[in-house]
């Protein structure tokens, strides 16, 4: 996967919108006004932060030297996954996961807004 087949993909989510709250260099993904994804689409290596639930986060970086802990992120719900070395289907995966995570604890009514076609 690359960089603009990342952010295509994170704006293809349902209310998915991109700022850049660090700079225009780091592109943050958010639903609702919440992050998903962070990532510097000009990087290389090329990495995305991503929410997660804790014991998969664990696990996930325990069976994967390209996922560790979420830099500058809460390392208990963050993962920073680096793109090249996983496939591109786990990736799109992890971004849903990610997505799904943060669209969960919104409020009920946030939640049934979203759901609406």
């Amino acid at each position: 996967m690359r960089a603009r087949q990342l952010r295509a993909f994170c704006l293809d989510f349902n209310d998915a919108v991109e700022e850049f709250p660090f700079g225009p260099e780091t592109s943050v993904f958010k639903v609702a006004g919440k992050m998903f994804a962070l990532s510097a689409l000009d990087g290389e290596p090329l990495t995305v932060n991503l929410k997660c639930e804790p014991e998969i986060a664990e696990r996930l970086r325990a069976d994967h030297p390209e996922i560790v802990p979420g830099w500058h992120m809460n390392k208990r719900h963050w993962n920073t996954v680096t793109i090249g070395g996983l496939p591109a289907k786990m990736v799109r995966e992890l971004i849903e996961d990610s997505y799904d995570l943060v669209v969960a604890g919104l409020p009920r009514a946030e939640r049934l807004r979203l759901d609406r076609p």
